[in-house]
């Protein structure tokens, strides 16, 4: 009686012990959240931090450097903020803008901080949007197995926030993403079972939306191994979803998605009857060419083979796959590009013009390498091999090695993907057997207590803690390390091609200039036989020279500043406008201002100068069809001013894009951080008047090189 009573006690002294510690947990709460509240409501550098991101957000009329510097001054800002969740709110809306702002760098830099900062205060929904941005990220530039694992990596995070609506969505979500890189490395039983999961989720939400994404990815996933019956009830089962769904503009363009992917069954089981039909029925969709042009030109492109393969009607076919290619291109659908590209193959391979078969198999083979569609690649070398006799030997073994590599990288994927959630399950099942291990020593503590054994329970829980920490830092490690050879990679192809771009500058701006001009004389010498004629055409030899010293200065710039070489600045410039006005016959005059010091002039300054005064003459020439041309150099206040008019035919700045000649001179005004005006009205001619700030050597430096 007395060992009940003691037992009873101490039961309702734990009650107790267990409602109080509650509520000052709650109180405690109550005060953290009114001090946030008040910090907030006090802290005047918030309201700074805001303004720097709504400026970035909503000045689309800044430069891309402009809303970066806005970005990183509230960037900066709110790491100074001592309230975690304060810094968590306004890096999450800093990284999210550089998202959108396609800024690779900043954007991994700053999710990068992002992702410590929720790492260690547990913000887990945070830190799970962080991950899941990265693997858009890295998903839409081609990064796969790192979207995969940042994926899975958010998972784990949504999973470690209460149970509701809301994070069973998150999580089906992301199963969801996984399960779409899965299939595009033929990973289709990964694909099928992560789908699965999070079709269950969208099942118990009622979302009808993601319900419908979820059988179209397994009608895909079915289609990919070669279930087709199976696919076509997992489309109708989409349809019948989308059935439940609101009229909108949305629900339309998938009603016309599930068409196209059904039929895509029919014809790619070869029953062209049914693929002729259905395709006529989605062709027939109002607005369809508009709203969706890529599905427009992948049912072009469909009901032309279905047609090809049933009716012979060679005309209408050609017709139609000639539209769907002009589709793609008009609308910049490369990728799709190739598989037209191929079907029209196969067509003037039925009608006997072998020679523009091959010729079209081998551009849907060029498309297909350059957008990484293997598929295609293999489809358009099995092609060329049945349709070029002589060349069908290579194009089997190009096919064989083909295959092998792409199966072997599909193979190496789905492992990657299968090591992954292998070691991601195994942490969570040590974590299940910790928690287990955990419950069953707090339920012997009074026993242990009793019999003495406290201690050792409390030392084996600790030694079990610390080896899972181990295992889960060096998995951290791995990934680290991983993702930071992916960026080298990156910076790396960055560098090369900001060079390219360089180089083709120099190439386009110089060479074909001087090359432009010797054209034109040599054209009206070509017929004469004179002596002063053999005479101008050793200067024009003379000319070549030089053109190839440039080139040969171009390579050394590679590795050395070879804007040194403008020394007589005026004379150089007057030489080459004189070059151009013979060899083009226009009227050029150039006028500048005496009293700057133009040989003290920067060296970028000069060779850009030099480059976009080059660059507008030989515009000049080839399209403005002037007689008459001023260029006019001087300096006003602190700044250059170079001025080039002309009176020819002009154009209207606001409409049609831009040469490659206008970029070149944009792009070079503001390497000297200038400015461009340009003024041009179709049949009054074009001014461009380009303002340089003023910046001149020094003269110690000046003396240092004089006595060089």
């Amino acid at each position: 009686m007395g060992l009940f009573c003691y037992f009873e006690l101490l039961t309702r002294f734990s009650v107790l012990k267990k409602t109080g510690l509650i509520l000052i947990a709650l109180i405690l709460l109550a005060c953290s959240n009114k001090n946030q509240k008040e910090e907030v409501a006090t802290n005047p550098k918030l309201d700074s931090i805001q303004q720097w991101i709504n400026l970035a957000q909503k000045s689309k009329d800044l430069s891309l450097e402009d809303r970066t510097f806005y970005l990183k001054k509230a960037e900066k800002e709110a790491l100074t903020q001592t309230n975690d969740t304060i810094i968590l709110e306004q890096l999450s809306k800093v990284t999210l803008e550089y998202y959108k702002m396609k800024d690779s760098l900043n954007f991994r830099r700053s999710n990068k901080v992002l992702l410590g900062v929720a790492s260690k205060a547990k913000a887990f929904k945070i830190e799970g949007y962080a991950h899941w941005d990265l693997a858009e990220f890295l998903q839409f530039n081609g990064i796969l197995d790192s979207a995969y694992s940042n994926y899975r990596n958010a998972l784990r995070s949504f999973e470690r926030l209460p149970v509701d609506s809301t994070s069973k969505s998150l999580k089906a979500r992301m199963y969801y993403g996984m399960a779409r890189i899965q299939d595009s490395y033929k990973d289709y039983l990964g694909a099928e079972t992560n789908v699965a999961i999070a079709l269950k989720i969208f099942d118990d939400l009622g979302d009808n939306g993601r319900i419908y994404n979820c059988y179209n990815l397994l009608g895909v996933v079915a289609g990919g191994l070669g279930n087709s019956v199976k696919s076509l009830e997992y489309y109708d089962k989409a349809r019948i979803t989308l059935e439940l769904m609101e009229p909108s503009e949305k629900t339309t363009q998938l009603i016309w998605q599930n068409k196209n992917n059904t039929t895509s069954v029919y014809l790619r089981n070869e029953d062209y009857d049914m693929s002729k039909k259905l395709y006529q029925e989605l062709l027939k969709s109002t607005d369809l060419k508009e709203k969706k042009p890529e599905l427009y030109s992948l049912a072009l492109a469909g009901l032309a083979y279905s047609i090809f393969k049933t009716d012979k009607d060679y005309d209408k076919v050609e017709a139609l796959l000639k539209e769907s290619i002009e589709v793609n291109i008009e609308f910049g659908k490369i990728y799709d590009l190739a598989r037209p590209k191929q079907f029209y193959a196969e067509l003037l391979a039925a009608k006997g013009d072998t020679t523009q078969a091959i010729q079209n198999a081998k551009e849907s083979f060029a498309i297909a390498k350059e957008t990484y569609n293997n598929d295609r690649l293999l489809n358009a070398l099995s092609l060329l091999t049945n349709i070029d006799p002589k060349n069908a030997a290579k194009y089997a073994n190009d096919y064989y090695t083909l295959n092998e590599t792409i199966q072997e990288e599909e193979r190496t994927k789905r492992d990657k993907f299968a090591r992954i959630s292998w070691e991601t399950d195994q942490i969570i099942e040590e974590n299940q057997v910790l928690t287990e291990e955990k419950q069953m020593w707090a339920g012997a503590v009074f026993g242990l207590v009793v019999f003495g054994f406290a201690f050792i329970s409390i030392v084996i829980l600790y030694i079990n803690n610390n080896r899972l920490k181990f295992k889960q830092k060096q998995q951290e490690s791995n990934q680290e390390i991983y993702n930071l050879m992916l960026s080298q990679q990156g910076k790396f192809e960055e560098g090369k091609q900001l060079e390219q771009k360089r180089i083709s500058e120099e190439l386009h701006d110089g060479i074909l200039g001087e090359m432009l001009g010797i054209r034109l004389i040599l054209s009206g010498l070509n017929e004469r036989e004179d002596m002063a004629s053999v005479a101008q055409r050793a200067d024009l030899i003379e000319k070549l020279r030089g053109v190839e010293e440039e080139i040969r200065t171009i390579s050394h710039e590679l590795n050395s500043a070879a804007y040194k070489k403008f020394h007589n600045f005026i004379v150089s410039l007057e030489d080459m406008i004189g070059d151009i006005e013979q060899s083009s016959g226009i009227t050029c005059s150039f006028t500048y201002d005496n009293e700057v010091s133009w040989d003290n002039l920067l060296g970028d300054i000069k060779i850009n100068a030099y480059r976009i005064v080059q660059e507008a003459l030989k515009n000049c020439i080839k399209h403005a069809e002037s007689q008459r041309v001023t260029i006019n150099f001087q300096q006003v206040g602190d700044n250059l001013q170079l001025t080039i008019a002309d009176d020819g035919v002009g154009f209207d700045v606001n409409k049609g894009r831009k040469g490659i000649g206008l970029k070149n001179i944009i792009s070079r005004t503001k390497k000297v951080k200038g400015t461009v005006d340009i003024d041009s009205k179709k049949g009054t001619g074009t001014t461009i008047t380009v303002t340089i700030p003023a910046r001149f050597i020094e003269l110690n430096v000046m003396e240092q090189t004089a006595n060089a």
